[in-house]
């Protein structure tokens, strides 16, 4: 992890989405007015002719997608998580998952990273009102190279997306010569004394837990879930089976997300304690994004302190 290179995830959305319309001429954007914020203004600089700005009108702009997507096109629909998932929603279900239309629909800004906008803005349901909806598969990528990978991949999948990008900038994790797949997890380390699941901005988070443990001789793995739908079954169950204590972090509600995905899996294959870290039953608050995660538990010494 180069903690001193870091970009926020939507801006990386923004440079792959670009290079993804150079190579391919059916993918279009639709934007709700916050084009700047989303980082699609690097494709409608480049391809003006395929970029429409909806204006806040979040609904409509995924029916528009859901039209483009029967006619052959690949569009991808962004604006801030809270409004593409809520805003939205009757539109997701009614014309994007049960068509299973070729809609990529792009939130970001979400969890607590939002920081100063506060409550309103905290996307924290976004993975469980996205989870439930049949033929939808979801990606939350880590840093900067995941989610560069998590674009091109969406593209090649022939059904709808949903894909989340935090607004903080966040360490650089990877290096260009990892290797992603879809619905495989990725481990970092192969520590018998804990397992760490971790989602987007958390696994940075977990990475630093995991490097502090090491100075005190605890050795865990830290697992990366870019792909939060489908979940990896297979990892989950081997990180049960080797390792004592299971921990899951999210910049998201604990209903519904990735802990609860991880818990479903346990109950049904290899039954263990699970603790789910995130937020509990409650809205975020408006202050310093790294100010608001550690009012709500979300660091590294949280992390510790529940191994422990």
């Amino acid at each position: 992890m180069n903690k001193d290179l870091k970009i926020a995830t939507r801006a990386s959305f923004g440079e792959a989405l670009k290079e993804l319309g150079d190579e391919n001429e059916k993918v279009v954007v639709l934007d709700a007015d916050l084009s700047s914020a989303t980082k699609t203004n690097s494709f409608a600089k480049a391809h003006p002719d395929r970029f429409f700005d909806m204006g806040i009108q979040e609904s409509n702009m995924i029916g528009v997608a859901s039209g483009m997507a029967s006619c052959g096109k690949i569009p991808f629909a962004a604006s801030f998580a809270v409004f593409s998932t809520g805003r939205a929603y009757d539109q997701l279900r009614a014309s994007v998952a049960y068509p299973n239309q070729n809609v990529k629909v792009v939130g970001t800004h979400y969890g607590l990273t939002v920081g100063e906008d506060g409550a309103t803005h905290q996307m924290l349901e976004d993975i469980s009102l996205t989870r439930v909806l049949p033929n939808f598969t979801i990606f939350s990528p880590s840093d900067d190279i995941s989610a560069k990978w998590a674009v091109k991949e969406a593209s090649k999948i022939n059904g709808p997306v949903y894909l989340r990008f935090c607004r903080l900038a966040t360490p650089v994790i990877y290096d260009e010569t990892q290797k992603f797949e879809l619905g495989k997890g990725i481990c970092f380390g192969d520590g018998k004394d804990g397992t760490v699941f971790a989602t987007g901005d958390m696994v940075c988070k977990a990475l630093e837990a995991k490097e502090i443990l090491e100075k005190e001789n605890i050795h865990i793995r830290v697992v990366d879930f870019h792909t939060i739908k489908p979940i990896d079954k297979e990892l989950i169950i081997k990180c049960a089976k080797e390792t004592d204590k299971l921990i899951s972090i999210e910049d998201h509600s604990v209903y519904g997300g990735l802990g609860d995905m991880i818990s479903d899996v346990l109950i049904s294959e290899f039954p263990k304690k699970l603790i789910k870290m995130g937020v509990r039953d409650e809205f975020g608050k408006s202050g310093k994004a790294e100010e608001v995660l550690k009012a709500y538990g979300l660091t590294a010494e949280e992390i510790i302190e529940n191994l422990k």
